[in-house]
């Protein structure tokens, strides 16, 4: 689900976020089975189809609401976070170091319905065909296994 998070606003809009003054960035929450799909493994999709290089920045996309941040909802998650984090710097798979925020768990703030499901209503789109579709074909050629089949 597309929504806000960590930052100082109750109940943001999508306006307020772009305008960086409410602290909030744009995030995904994501309901999980850990017995079917681990936090682990979700932090490694995570780091595999973003750059967690670039503070407050994804791409062309610049401002606090675009940094590159976990909300871990539980000690074990913060820790497993932390752990991936530290694995990942020492691997030096990116030649700059990583600046991903571990922060607490904050309040989630779902964001308007025109968010929900965007790549999938907007596919055509410049930007979704520019940024986002190369994500999702990178996502889907590297996680085919886990993929959920239709019908299922």
């Amino acid at each position: 689900e597309s929504g806000y998070a960590g930052g100082n606003a109750a109940n943001p809009t999508y306006e307020a976020v772009c305008s960086g003054e409410t602290g909030h960035a744009e995030v995904v929450k994501i309901d999980f089975d850990p017995a079917v799909l681990s936090f682990r493994d979700l932090l490694k999709i995570f780091f595999s189809i973003h750059d967690p290089t670039t503070r407050d920045r994804q791409g062309n996309d610049v401002g606090t609401q675009y940094r590159s941040v976990i909300f871990p909802q539980n000690k074990a998650q913060r820790e497993g976070a932390i752990g991936v984090v530290e694995e990942l710097s020492k691997a030096k798979l990116w030649n700059e170091p990583i600046v991903t925020e571990i922060a607490g768990a904050e309040p989630f703030y779902p964001a308007e319905r025109y968010h929900q499901e965007y790549f999938a209503r907007n596919g055509r789109q410049p930007y979704c065909q520019m940024v986002v579709a190369p994500k999702v074909a990178k996502f889907r050629k590297e996680y085919f296994d886990r993929l959920k089949r239709s019908g299922a």
